[in-house]
């Protein structure tokens, strides 16, 4: 399958959870649709950060809110390798003696719950990880070609959702990502905040993980969307400074 067929069939399959809560769309969803399409007992997703404490955002069930919860406090897990390697995490069987070697405390742990497949999937926009998506099942399970292309598009369409948020004091989305646009603008915003990102990092002269920090907070503290901040940096119009706080400026430069 071409995978802007996929894309459109996946964002599909998460604006109908949406029209379901009549809601605007948000990763809470992306969460539900993975659920109904995927051989997979529920799914959670965690916003990751090496700059700042990481959290849950939602899960789908008690089982997979455990998940999420356990390898936050752990440090370990298949969430915690996915973030850090930037790669997906397939563990079809959490009875692998490899991997009750690995994890030594979340396999148990995970077990004991609930889960006895686990699959995470980082949230990825270029040098930019602001997450993981995790799905579990019940019983050994093992994800074929098609299961495992899809399960990449959900985490996808969840970054981008997951950076156009709005971002409240704790670091978490607070309403709807999508008050006025539809997914076809979405593959824009992307470019555009990897880009203002890049440019934070050579005016702040710091590492791109603080670059996105910096970006967020503004977004915040003005009461803005991230997107339209990023827009302002990469067309000129606003200036980031190591020692003062960012300007605007009608100048391009």
């Amino acid at each position: 399958m071409r995978s802007d067929s996929r894309s459109a069939r996946i964002q599909v399959l998460v604006a109908e959870q949406a029209a379901r809560r009549a809601a605007r769309v948000g990763v809470v969803d992306v969460c539900t649709a993975a659920v109904a399409a995927l051989p997979v007992g529920g799914a959670g997703l965690s916003a990751m950060s090496r700059a700042a404490a990481s959290h849950p955002l939602c899960s789908t069930d008690d089982i997979s809110a455990q998940l999420e919860e356990l390898q936050l406090t752990l440090g370990e897990g298949p969430c915690v390798d996915a973030f850090t390697q930037g790669s997906a995490v397939l563990t079809p069987d959490l009875l692998t003696g490899a991997l009750q070697d690995r994890w030594t405390v979340f396999a148990d742990a995970a077990l004991e719950a609930g889960a006895r497949a686990v699959f995470a999937f980082p949230l990825q926009m270029g040098a930019i990880s602001p997450g993981v998506l995790d799905l579990y099942a019940n019983v050994p399970t093992v994800l074929d070609t098609e299961q495992l292309a899809d399960a990449l598009a959900f985490a996808d369409l969840a970054t981008l959702l997951l950076l156009d948020a709005r971002i409240d004091e704790a670091g978490a989305p607070t309403g709807g990502p999508l008050p006025d646009r539809g997914f076809a603008d979405l593959g824009a915003y992307r470019a555009e905040i990897d880009q203002a990102t890049g440019i934070l990092t050579v005016q702040l002269g710091v590492g791109i993980d603080e670059a996105f920090v910096r970006l967020r907070v503004h977004a915040y503290l003005q009461g803005r969307r991230l997107a339209g901040v990023a827009a302002d940096v990469v067309d000129h119009r606003l200036r980031f400074s190591p020692d003062t706080e960012p300007e605007r400026t009608d100048e391009e430069t």
